[in-house]
């Protein structure tokens, strides 16, 4: 991309990802002039946002209603704080200034998001022509406390074109702004630098990376620099997204007082070039950056047999139903060993015996019934919009063509007739020497087996099978008839080895409610924004310490469309 005098933006948005392209979409209604700048090419519009499963946090919403959840602002507002746990907001709420907390704006955005999603979020994406399928799952459960962690009802709304049709619905009204001349794009520029002058940020500088033209969307690219680049603009909006590829960082500041030691295996749900290179040169700059220690990875990743990007990690999305096992054989305990309950409870039960991985172990008739891959590419049905395929897919006989693939070719799965045959198979793929016992295995799970001879119990895991059932998607889609582990006709047994798995930054660029970024005593930074992931999805840190699922593409676009509202104004 050369400089052309003709073209002088009123903004730089440093990022082509889904908060990025929201910014950019809001900033060209008012008419403003765009220039988006990014390291990848442009088969990568749209960022992470693309692979993912489109889904997304509604309060109240219809599908609800239909669906027979009841839901309400205040519910959802009492989950978030319960799942946030604010703690660092500071002595005085009302305080702005240097003695404010990390959780200051955060918090702040945090209610903001809430009333958005219970109120004029759908319609603002249904507007633009999203649309959501009619089930509503049910994902992150909760701890087992009414004003603790987790969901207290099914929120999660899938998208009918998953990730790649949440881009798209701001990819095209910015394509149309590309040709009608208020926006350019800078693929293949990466920002090293913001130009700051007399405490404004004014610009950028960086590097121009060799073309990668020929590359697919999320393969790793080449960093040869063929030239640099120095953009000026009043105004620039970083949106880079986290540090999700970045596992250095990662553990440098993992939480390890309170998950546990960080991993020393642990694959990736996001390409390479996720790499959080823009946070530091952000702080380098002037900004506040808070909650470094917060970022949300899962424990049920399995590796990619079919990998994109290095390290390429899928997430399970499991029912309740699979039997969780630490990497020493014992079983997860309480509601964090329910799969899809509680992810940060999950983790810390799995890293404190000091492995870094855990095991599923399920029948046949669970997989079919409650295995979900994460992913647009996973779920080829919803992503194609292909009401036959899904048809098949989901309501048909056996599991899901890929969820089938990845039994038959991944690595991390074994199959097997008999209990002692699949703790066989186990234990040629456990990792550090470790070796599961068939008789500790046989004797926990027929204790279990032995809960669902009755409509009621005491096992909290049975507990939530018979919960998750009364939930219409549930029944129908996700959650398996209660049936005894080793019962043979709902073989064959199945163990799968569960990875620790990175996906997003709950930390990061501080920034007020209308995407402005915070220095360090809490005054404005003249000219600079920042939204999305880069900004802990907004205020650097609205999620607190857990996320609810379906919140990480709202936040994109909450935020995105708060800097992007702002610039327009300016």
């Amino acid at each position: 991309m050369s400089a052309d005098p003709a073209f002088q933006p009123d903004a730089i948005v440093v990022g082509a990802g889904l908060a990025g392209l929201v910014a950019t979409y809001e900033a060209t209604r008012a008419g403003k002039k765009v220039l988006v700048l990014d390291q990848e090419n442009r088969a990568n519009l749209g960022g992470q946002a693309f692979w993912s499963l489109g889904g997304l946090f509604f309060v109240d919403s219809p599908e609800q209603r239909r669906m027979g959840i009841k839901d309400s602002r205040e519910l959802a507002w009492q989950d978030w704080q319960g799942s946030a746990a604010f703690d660092r907001i500071g002595e005085d709420p009302d305080d702005e200034g240097p003695d404010r907390g990390e959780d200051h704006w955060g918090s702040r955005w945090a209610k903001a998001y809430v009333d958005f999603a219970a109120t004029e979020k759908r319609d603002y994406l249904h507007g633009l022509g999203l649309k959501s399928l009619t089930f509503v799952g049910w994902a992150e459960r909760g701890d087992g406390s009414a004003s603790g962690h987790g969901n207290s009802v099914p929120r999660f709304h899938l998208t009918w074109g998953t990730g790649p049709e949440v881009v798209r619905i701001f990819q095209e009204p910015v394509e149309a702004a590309e040709a009608a001349g208020l926006v350019r794009f800078g693929f293949r520029h990466r920002v090293d630098e913001l130009v700051v002058e007399d405490g404004a940020c004014v610009g950028v500088r960086g590097s121009v990376l060799e073309p990668s033209d020929d590359l697919a969307r999320g393969v790793k690219s080449s960093r040869e620099v063929v030239d640099t680049f120095e953009l000026r603009a009043p105004a620039v909006v970083v949106t880079s997204g986290g540090i999700g590829h970045n596992f250095e960082l990662m553990r440098a500041n993992w939480p390890t007082e309170r998950v546990g030691p960080a991993p020393e295996h642990m694959i990736a749900g996001v390409p390479a070039h996720v790499d959080g290179r823009m946070l530091a040169i952000t702080e380098s700059a002037g900004a506040s950056l808070v909650n470094k220690d917060r970022m949300w990875a899962y424990v049920e990743g399995i590796h990619n047999w079919d990998p994109v990007w290095p390290d390429h990690a899928i997430r399970i999305l499991p029912g309740p139903s699979s039997m969780w096992f630490d990497a020493d054989g014992h079983r997860l305990q309480g509601m964090s060993g329910v799969p899809g309950a509680d992810s940060i409870g999950s983790m810390k039960q799995v890293l404190a015996t000091g492995a870094d991985y855990s095991w599923f172990v399920l029948t046949q008739s669970i997989i079919e019934k409650e295995f979900a891959l994460s992913g647009s590419e996973q779920n080829p049905d919803w992503t194609d919009k292909d009401i036959k395929l899904m048809l098949k897919e989901r309501l048909g006989k056996g599991a899901t063509s890929p969820v089938e693939a990845f039994k038959e070719h991944g690595e991390d799965f074994v199959v097997a007739s008999t209990l002692e045959e699949l703790v066989e198979g186990m234990n040629k793929i456990a990792r550090g020497g470790r070796v599961l016992d068939a008789a500790l295995l046989r004797q926990q799970i027929e204790d279990r087996d032995r809960q669902v001879d009755n409509a009621y119990c005491k096992d909290a895991q049975v507990m939530a099978i018979h919960n998750g059932r009364k939930d219409r998607t549930g029944k129908i889609m996700r959650v398996a008839k209660p049936h005894k582990i080793l019962d043979p006709a709902h073989g064959p047994l199945i163990a799968v080895r569960l990875n620790i798995l990175s996906r997003k930054t709950l930390g990061g660029i501080e920034t007020d409610l209308d995407s402005r970024v915070v220095r360090p005593d809490g005054s404005r930074f003249p000219g600079l924004y920042a939204a999305g992931e880069v900004a802990g999805f907004g205020g650097g840190g609205v999620h607190g310490y857990n996320a609810l699922e379906g919140t990480f593409l709202g936040g994109c676009i909450f935020s995105g469309r708060a800097a992007g509202r702002s610039i327009a104004r300016s």
